[in-house]
């Protein structure tokens, strides 16, 4: 009877957060798919907006990495606000002001109003991924948050499958109703942002206890299996997570792989643009690099989730990510290697992302969660601005992106081993039986 028992509340509590997943989850990885998209957009843009324009490949590296400054300056006080005012609100207040602001991006005449738009881009959607990881927190015990996050983070290969392709027939509508193919892809992909956000007010709850498709029974289910979960030397208040040395070396794995994941995500379509590929062809092989890194980051998070060392995955995947970028410079001269070498290395920095935003909520709950998950991606995120600008440097250093690629798998190479000393540093601090 007792095994009866645990099994039937098992089945029960797993029918639960089911529900909680196909209520929230399609919602927030749209909202997500059309954040990378206006985020990265600028990546397409380039192959004709980078002439009408004026822009050196310097220029157009540091004007898509000048949004991480504008993001990583109110990632902190936005994810604060969040928690006082909801996530309800703040997440629509930060997916109108970026959707009308990417759309405005199509009236940039030069450098300058180009580094304007970026910045007040990275502005406005301050806040929006830990916000989400934070809120996701709320609804999910550790067991299941592995696969929520990768299924929430899966959107970002998905938003450059469907972005290539849409992209690059965007690109073609040049010249109707006298604007550039660039301006319209700002325009029709930034727009529809707006509307998402708008219908978050009406269909994203706050709280378990404010949704209204959940029972009272449900409600329970999901209050006793957040309490009573296990969190190693937890931290409660934001002064002592800023000041926890896993903070800081979260943030700086964090850092390191976003250096790679965006140094090669702003790049790719024109890296391929060098091999005398149509811009039809370059959205379709780019839309092939990130499906399989969707279907890599799936799988390995399945595995990490069914028991693996999550920190020690982490490492590896930041391992494969620097291997794969010394192999597409190493056959550089060879297009489907040096191409199956950047497949390799986006798969790497997104099984990182997949495995990465489950660590700090295992130690950070209540106000040290919502700044704490802030902080580190504000730090973190700031290797957007700096893996673009060594890659649009030493393009026009060199004339070849094979150094910006090995740069980049130097940082990656770096993240790995910090990875690697957090593991060491977890295990000596906390018991066996907290799997990290």
């Amino acid at each position: 009877m007792p095994a009866m028992s645990v099994a039937s509340s098992s089945a029960r509590e797993r029918r639960v957060f089911a529900k909680i997943g196909w209520r929230l989850m399609p919602l927030l990885i749209t909202s997500y798919i059309l954040n990378y998209l206006d985020r990265t957009n600028v990546s397409f843009a380039a192959l004709t907006m980078n002439q009408a324009l004026g822009l050196s490949a310097k220029e157009f590296g540091y004007g898509s990495g000048i949004f991480f400054l504008g993001y990583c300056f109110l990632e902190l006080p936005s994810n604060l606000v969040l928690y006082r005012v909801g996530a309800r609100r703040w997440i629509a207040r930060i997916m109108i002001s970026w959707g009308l602001i990417s759309a405005a991006t199509s009236f940039a005449t030069g450098a300058t109003t180009f580094y304007v738009a970026r910045f007040l881009l990275g502005a406005a959607e301050a806040g929006f991924f830990p916000g989400i990881a934070f809120y996701l927190s709320t609804w999910f015990p550790s067991e299941y948050r592995t696969r929520v996050i990768a299924w929430f983070m899966v959107a970002i290969p998905v938003s450059t499958v469907i972005g290539g392709p849409l992209s690059s027939v965007l690109l073609r509508l040049d010249g109707l109703a006298g604007l550039a193919g660039w301006q319209w892809l700002f325009i029709v992909e930034g727009l529809p942002v707006v509307l998402v956000g708008l219908s978050v007010l009406w269909l994203l709850p706050d709280r378990p206890e404010d949704a209204a498709w959940l029972s009272d029974d449900d409600r329970a289910v999901v209050a006793a299996r957040l309490e009573s979960e296990q969190k190693p030397r937890e931290v409660r208040r934001l002064g002592p997570a800023l000041a926890d040395h896993r903070v800081w070396i979260l943030a700086a794995v964090q850092f390191g792989f976003l250096v790679g994941s965006y140094g090669i995500g702003f790049f790719l379509p024109q890296i391929l643009q060098m091999h005398g590929l149509s811009g039809l062809e370059i959205g379709f092989l780019t839309s092939a690099c990130y499906a399989c890194a969707t279907v890599a980051m799936i799988l390995w998070a399945r595995h990490v989730d069914h028991g693996a060392r999550k920190i020690t995955h982490l490492a590896l995947s930041c391992a494969v990510s620097a291997a794969g970028f010394l192999v597409a410079v190493v056959f550089r001269d060879h297009f489907w290697m040096s191409v199956f070498g950047i497949t390799v290395a986006v798969i790497g920095v997104n099984g990182a992302r997949a495995i990465f935003w489950t660590i700090p909520p295992r130690f950070l709950s209540g106000m040290a969660a919502a700044g704490g998950l802030a902080f580190i991606n504000s730090i973190g995120t700031s290797g957007g601005q700096v893996g673009p600008s060594i890659m649009g440097w030493l393009r026009d250093y060199t004339g070849s992106f094979a150094g910006g690629m090995l740069a980049l798998s130097g940082f990656l190479l770096a993240a790995s081993l910090l990875a690697c000393l957090l593991a060491v540093i977890v295990r000596r601090g906390t018991a066996p039986a907290v799997d990290l």
